[in-house]
């Protein structure tokens, strides 16, 4: 088939067209969608292994998620939280049951999660810790990323997202990822906060070393500082686990959440803490429009639901060491480096090979899609619903890109 009777072309010009560019997709349009497979405008399948960024773990179109939602439709969809409506409470007490706190603060995106959880920590500074008035700080992480409002890009040291958009909030101290003595030396009587990815997904899916968050808890507790776990892309199944913060035992102040809270159909984010913790909110002081709106809440129910059952957890462990013993052995045979947590692997191309959009772009040519990220390095985060022969599939096609 020539460019002029396909429809892909003339739609990702249109798309190019009429859309600021601040993105770069691959050239390829979806249509339609389910399980761990996209089909686009031309009827061509790929098997989908970024998953949205773990917005899709429980795949495409999830049969007990698209019932949720569509049950909702025909009932109620917005009341604003000016009123109680009649999925709230179960959303929030069973996300709160899963996450072993007292309360849940319902949000919409991950960037609001993270926004509510500095907002938090702040006032928990100044109103329980005794902090002066203006003097609140949070410690981060170099190669960090929680979202891209003002404030977050402010303690990004990404110059793609930071550059040009000064003057920048103050309060943030950057350390090393994985250095917990950068990260106690960085802490004052002034420090309200750790903000911590347990995994930098967008850095290329890096694993801190052995032992560190069980020591950021540590100092944590020992300079009654809260611990906040960015999980809204770790977390709820991703590496094999409900929370990564779980595979060292490590249970956090604070869980913010997002992405697969709303099953792929949904923007639905979350704080969640203690009511020590949460409680220092009071009316007026924070929220959302769309927070926890009865369509969001119908949906996130039915995702905590699935990860009570423990279920997709032990396939993302389960599939995750078939996906890591393919993707080893092809280590010094155009990867020079692989990290594999669960279903989630960071994999560095040999950069005299190709570049990683080259290889995402190849990848998507033999059906298969991923994402690039930082140079030579690519992502696979394929949702919990994958198969081990569709993992095998992604790994022949990964291993015929790189031999080309």
């Amino acid at each position: 088939m020539v460019d002029d009777i396909l429809r892909t072309p003339g739609a990702v010009r249109d798309a190019e067209r009429w859309t600021a560019h601040n993105y770069h997709p691959l050239p390829v349009v979806i249509s339609s969608a389910e399980g761990a497979w996209l089909t686009d405008l031309d009827g061509k399948r790929y098997l989908d292994c970024l998953a949205g960024y773990s917005a899709l773990n429980f795949g495409h179109r999830h049969p007990q998620l698209i019932a949720a939602a569509h049950a909702q439709l025909d009932r109620l969809t917005l009341t604003s939280r000016a009123f109680i409506h009649d999925q709230f409470a179960d959303f929030c007490r069973e996300l709160a049951e899963l996450c072993g706190k007292d309360l849940v603060l319902p949000m919409n995106t991950g960037a609001e999660a993270v926004e509510t959880g500095i907002k938090v920590a702040r006032k928990w500074g100044y109103q329980v810790k005794g902090v002066p008035a203006g003097q609140a700080n949070i410690v981060v992480a170099e190669g960090n990323f929680h979202g891209r409002t003002t404030t977050i890009v402010s303690f990004s040291t990404d110059e793609d997202a930071r550059a040009d958009f000064g003057p920048y909030t103050p309060g943030f101290t950057v350390v090393p990822y994985g250095d917990l003595a950068a990260l106690t030396a960085a802490i004052d009587e002034n420090t309200v906060a750790v903000l911590l990815e347990p995994i930098q997904g967008e850095q290329g899916v890096v694993v801190p070393p052995e032992g560190y968050l069980p020591g950021v808890r540590q100092v944590c507790t020992d300079r009654n500082v809260l611990f906040i776990a960015d999980e809204i892309q770790s977390g709820l199944g991703r590496t094999g686990a409900t929370f990564a913060c779980d595979h060292e035992g490590v249970v956090p102040d604070m869980y913010l959440l997002g992405k697969a809270l709303g099953g792929g159909i949904v923007p639905v984010s979350a704080v969640a803490a203690n009511a020590d913790v949460l409680g220092v909110l009071k009316p007026g002081q924070h929220g959302s429009t769309f927070g926890g709106n009865p369509l969001a809440c119908a949906v996130a129910v039915e995702v905590v639901r699935l990860l009570a059952t423990g279920e997709f957890q032990r396939r993302s462990a389960e599939l995750g060491e078939r996906l890591r013993a393919g993707l080893e052995g092809l280590v010094g045979k155009g990867l020079v480096g692989v990290r594999v947590r669960g279903l989630w692997a960071g994999l560095d191309i040999d950069p005299t090979l190709m570049s990683g959009r080259e290889a995402c772009e190849r990848l998507m040519e033999r059906g298969v899609l991923a994402k690039d990220t930082h140079g030579s390095t690519i992502r696979l985060a394929p949702p919990l619903v994958i198969t081990e022969d569709e993992i095998d599939l992604a790994v022949a096609a990964l291993a015929e890109v790189l031999a080309a």
